[in-house]
């Protein structure tokens, strides 16, 4: 089911994609150097971008922002829509933010599209200089909430293609409220003990593809949160970090559920986790239906598969109560490699909502120093071929 829902949700994307690059239409270009950015590293070039987009999406015909070759010096750029036609963001060059992480860290966000329908983003580099914030954090500081580096928010008809993100101050790249969306052969890196360095996070969205990324931060490589529907996931080549996740779910009572995920033909290595659903322990209207993990490489990798329902990563103020997601029919299947801890399979559900329709099949986890075990709790369901480490459930 989530497998075929999401390849079908793929096409319909890549329809529109082709669709989108393939008009006859003249395309008008705003260089951003016309307006009086300097690729110099040290002009603040705010101005200019936002005078070129400004121009760009009011423009009757199909236009195109470009940034030349030069490294450009930019604070918070928020890019509204809608627009009047297709817009092309193309980035030949590198965009960098200010070494002071108070210039971008007050507003949440650090590049932003709002609003904005047919929008493609090409190339590039950006480099959001998240040392000095990290730093802050881990003192524990006075600190900024800290930037997100680039955030699509209420768009639709997106493409994401050929990026490098480099050194979020926290998140990398986020989907929020957004449908028809396709992030393809990006690169994210932040270091492994960068705090809260997410790659890409996906949430109250529909319709997202991502396919081709090399992602390397010290958090999760991908997250999807609530409210993420229709969702592919394929060639992801992850660490380090904390591996693909679900969730958490379970921050709020109220809270939307995730539906119809594929993640597949991915390799993760010396990640800390696997693929992975969380949840906190505490009463939710959330859930989790139809996913399927499949086609994937594990190399030295802390918890390949997991379901975590009494999520609470600092051990501190944990709810303790019992997780109110509901989880079922979730696939984990042709997964092959091998594990930096003993238990390679951990299942723990719901002691009011146990988990339902869990299917493995054809696992194969090994263990340096001995043979890998599983651990199921209120987890139901079956298995097939060669299952290592055994089926509990």
């Amino acid at each position: 089911m989530a497998n075929n829902t999401s390849f079908l949700c793929a096409i319909i994307l890549f329809s529109t994609i082709v669709f989108l690059t393939s008009s006859s239409t003249a395309m008008t270009t705003f260089n951003v150097q016309r307006y009086g950015a300097r690729g110099d590293g040290k002009t603040d070039s705010t101005k200019p971008f936002l005078t070129a987009w400004t121009l760009a999406c009011g423009s009757e015909a199909q236009s195109m922002v470009y940034i030349p070759r030069g490294t450009y010096l930019v604070r918070n750029l928020v890019f509204w829509g809608p627009c009047k036609n297709i817009i092309t963001f193309k980035i030949d060059g590198k965009l960098v933010a200010p070494k002071n992480y108070w210039s971008i860290g007050n507003s949440g966000y650090w590049i932003l599209f709002a609003k904005v329908n047919r929008i493609l983003v090409y190339g590039g580099t950006i480099d959001a200089k998240g040392a000095g914030y990290w730093s802050c954090r881990k003192k524990g500081g006075h600190c900024p909430q800290g930037a997100r580096s680039i955030s699509f928010s209420w768009c639709n008809n997106v493409l994401l293609s050929g990026l490098t993100s480099l050194n979020s101050q926290n998140l990398h790249v986020t989907v929020h409220h957004s449908s028809n969306v396709r992030i393809q052969n990006i690169r994210i890196r932040a270091p492994s003990r960068s705090p809260n360095t997410d790659g890409i996070i996906v949430q109250s969205s529909s319709g997202v593809t991502i396919s081709g990324g090399v992602i390397g931060t010290g958090d999760d490589c991908i997250a999807l949160n609530q409210g993420s529907v229709n969702i592919y996931i394929d060639r992801v080549l992850c660490g380090p970090g904390h591996g693909i996740s679900i969730g958490s779910l379970g921050d709020h009572a109220d809270e939307e559920g995730v539906n119809n995920v594929t993640v597949t033909n991915s390799v993760f290595t010396k990640t800390r986790n696997g693929v992975r659903i969380k949840s906190w322990a505490r009463p939710s209207t959330g859930f989790v239906r139809n996913v399927e993990f499949r086609n994937l490489v594990m190399r030295n990798v802390g918890n390949p598969l997991i379901i975590d329902q009494n999520y609470c990563p600092s051990g501190k103020g944990c709810p303790n109560q019992s997780s109110g997601v509901k989880i079922s029919g979730v696939t984990f299947a042709n997964i092959k490699g091998t594990s930096t801890t003993p238990i390679a399979m951990k299942l723990d559900c719901s002691g009011s909502h146990h988990c339902t329709e869990i299917t493995l099949k054809n696992i194969k986890l090994t263990y340096m120093k001995g043979a890998t075990t599983s651990y199921c709790k209120n987890a139901h369901g079956g298995a097939s071929g060669v299952v290592v480490p055994m089926n509990c459930m």
